[in-house]
């Protein structure tokens, strides 16, 4: 892989920001626009927030970890980073769209790389019934809320309120109750990644819910879509023997 035009992105910590001015010392570089591409210095939060910035254009993005977790990451050095680039593997990714409605009839869009999740906003926990590809396959879920996650994202919250750790390739969604109080059993499902969502959220006005979309939220919703946006090709890179399917390989063995 060639990549020429290198360009440095680095989220606020000084760490962070201190690497960032190491790097462009020592290595030519371009706005992120010009790029080939980006060198994201962070956490998984400023992976994330690379992924949705550069959505549109399919961009890839090298991250070396100055965050905390760095799930996403690679280890961060400042010499070779030409040869790493050079030698990463990609790991191509396809977001979630989410659509939704809320009580006041207004239309809501936004992606979401990890999961799109409802969740309830108040005391009261929410009643929500439950469609895929236009069948209804649960009349009344009494939860905190349900998630849906992508194979990429399925490590994160999905895996932390007890959903499956999903490979890379297995061309499937979780979906995932959080803290499911009736159906009692009902731990969630596994679905093909061309199905269709629907979520409707029952006695709405009453027992608010709010969808959220990774980092995007809505509150007061009635009714959530989503389904796996297939021509959207989001490209993370990463060094030889820690691409992304080996590291949610790890993670099934703790």
């Amino acid at each position: 892989m060639r990549l020429q035009k290198i360009a440095f992105i680095a989220s606020p910590t000084a760490e962070a920001r201190a690497a960032a001015a190491t790097l462009m010392r020592r290595y030519d570089h371009v706005t992120p626009e010009e790029a080939d591409v980006v060198v994201a210095l962070g956490g998984d939060g400023l992976m994330l927030q690379a992924l949705h910035r550069f959505m549109d254009v399919g961009k890839p993005i090298y991250g070396m970890n100055r965050g905390t977790v760095g799930f996403l990451m690679n280890e961060y050095r400042n010499d070779d980073l030409l040869e790493r680039l050079e030698a990463a593997h990609r790991s191509v990714v396809h977001p979630l769209l989410m659509q939704a409605v809320d009580t006041e009839g207004r239309e809501h869009t936004a992606r979401a790389i990890n999961e799109v999740y409802l969740l309830r906003q108040t005391h009261q926990t929410a009643k929500l019934r439950i469609a895929v590809d236009g069948h209804v396959r649960l009349e009344e879920l009494i939860a905190d809320g349900v998630l849906c996650a992508t194979a990429a994202g399925s490590t994160a919250y999905n895996f932390s309120v007890g959903g499956p750790i999903l490979p890379l390739n297995a061309k499937l969604l979780a979906l995932t109750p959080i803290s499911a109080f009736r159906p009692r059993r009902w731990r969630g499902a596994l679905l093909p990644d061309h199905a269709r969502i629907r979520v409707e959220v029952l006695d709405a006005p009453h027992r608010p819910v709010a969808a959220v979309a990774d980092h995007t939220e809505f509150r007061r919703v009635r009714t959530v879509e989503t389904w796996l946006d297939q021509a959207t090709h989001l490209v993370l890179l990463h060094d030889p023997g820690h691409s992304l399917d080996e590291r949610i390989l790890r993670e099934q063995f703790g």
